[in-house]
């Protein structure tokens, strides 16, 4: 048994049958809310967006937008190239702070030329721009660059739209584990199976995902290469192996193993598998591991007390303590990247939904509106979560500030989609 919401209502069950989602999950992404201290910015036209495969500067209005710290003022029918110095009375007069030019040009071998110029409208300052030199595949991956140079230029923070997230999908029998661009775009294929893949899991240094298969009629962990597809099995021990967690170090893999009788914490050599450490010895139900940032704490889910909450304790085992206390009813716990925050699941009354708590204070934050939340994940810039929910009657991935202030939703057409990990930062 594992604290799962949709194990828990059964009309979200494993078996669900659910409507066919499309081959290629494209998804568009839909701002709602507004926030107190966005800032206003422009993207005119980038010069040839007409000709580009991708609108360059959409993409990066986009992605800004979605981070809840920035407001798009109107530049339709404005085109302007990185060379440009732009008229910057026009610009106060619309209220943006900052302007973002650019262009892309198809250059004789395919590829594309994209280059942008970041400029302080009220300082009338040139912050800098970058250029790429990208197949066509890639446009997509330079307008999240251009997004993060922006987003850490004017925020002071790293920008995360060049990340990744994973996430899995069932289409009548197929279950299919994703690989997308953190705006849901750009979805490919890591695994497609006709029995059920749950929880995948970034390794930190965003190479490999481990996750759990059913393949085998019973739940084993792997650890799959991304780039390559290769894989490698992990754990098969007898009973149920499941909730697969990294270590920071990217060395150990906590889980939850069935194998000595009741469901236990473990951890595992992440490389070569081998003989499991058993790290809690509870009579209850122990899973749904997390490691803190630091490598010092894992956070797990225990009914240890009568009905399961989130504890922690040292990450080479020890005494456990608890950490929620707000309602009777907490799982899936995520932790910030920064170590400030706590996300998990209450259920309230029948209705499933996502928490946000200060780890100094224990001040808890209800952030959505839905009822069916689950799988909260940190982008590893601490500023937003993604999760899965049931909006309008549709399974969808959401983004959202942690104020709750900001939601984006990435939404496929139809299907079930679910169980989304955000990955760590790429290497440039």
């Amino acid at each position: 048994m594992h604290w799962h919401r949709r194990q828990v209502m059964g009309v979200m069950g494993l078996v669900a049958a659910v409507a066919a989602a499309p081959a290629l999950a494209q998804f568009r992404v839909e701002v709602s809310g507004i926030g107190l201290t966005q800032l206003p910015i422009a993207v005119a036209s980038f010069r040839g967006d007409e000709q580009s495969p991708q609108k360059i500067g959409a993409i990066v209005q986009a992605d800004l937008e979605r981070s809840g710290q920035f407001r798009a003022i109107d530049a339709s029918g404005v085109a302007l190239d990185e060379t440009a110095r732009p008229d910057v009375a026009l610009w106060r007069q619309k209220t943006a702070d900052s302007l973002v030019t650019g262009s892309v040009t198809r250059l004789a071998d395919g590829r594309y030329d994209v280059r942008f110029r970041l400029w302080d409208v009220v300082r009338v300052q040139d912050l800098g721009g970058q250029s790429f030199t990208v197949p066509q595949g890639d446009l997509r991956l330079a307008a999240h660059r251009i997004a993060d140079f922006i987003y850490e230029k004017l925020t002071g923070d790293k920008g995360i739209f060049s990340t990744r997230i994973a996430y899995v999908t069932k289409a009548g029998t197929r279950h299919t584990l994703w690989v997308a661009d953190a705006d849901g775009e750009n979805s490919q294929t890591a695994l497609a199976s006709p029995e059920s893949i749950i929880s995948p899991a970034w390794s930190p240094n965003g190479a490999q995902l481990a996750y759990v298969s059913f393949e085998a009629r019973k739940p084993v962990i792997y650890v799959h290469d991304v780039s390559s597809g290769k894989r490698r099995l992990i754990a098969n021990f007898k009973g149920s192996n499941s909730a697969p967690a990294w270590s920071p170090d990217g060395r150990t893999l906590a889980m939850t193993l069935s194998r000595d009788g009741g469901s236990q914490l473990y951890t595992i050599d992440a490389t070569n598998g081998g003989e499991p450490r058993r790290l809690t010895q509870s009579s209850g139900i122990d899973t749904e591991p997390r490691y803190s940032a630091d490598g010092k704490y894992i956070y797990f889910v225990s009914d240890r007390g009568g009905a399961p909450q989130i504890y922690r304790m040292p990450s080479s085992g020890g005494n456990p303590e608890r950490v929620t206390f707000t309602g009777s009813y907490n799982i899936s716990p995520s932790i910030s990247p920064d170590g400030r925050w706590l996300a998990y699941i209450s259920r309230i009354g029948g209705a499933f939904k996502l928490q946000v708590m200060e780890l100094s204070t224990s001040t808890v934050t209800s952030i959505t509106d839905t009822s069916a939340d689950e799988s909260p994940s940190f982008a590893p810039n601490s500023r937003l979560l993604v999760y899965a929910t049931q909006q309008q009657g549709r399974e969808a991935l959401m983004t959202t500030t942690l104020d709750g202030k900001i939601k984006a939703r990435l939404a496929g057409q139809a299907g079930d989609i679910r169980e989304p990990d955000w990955g760590p930062f790429q290497k440039p």
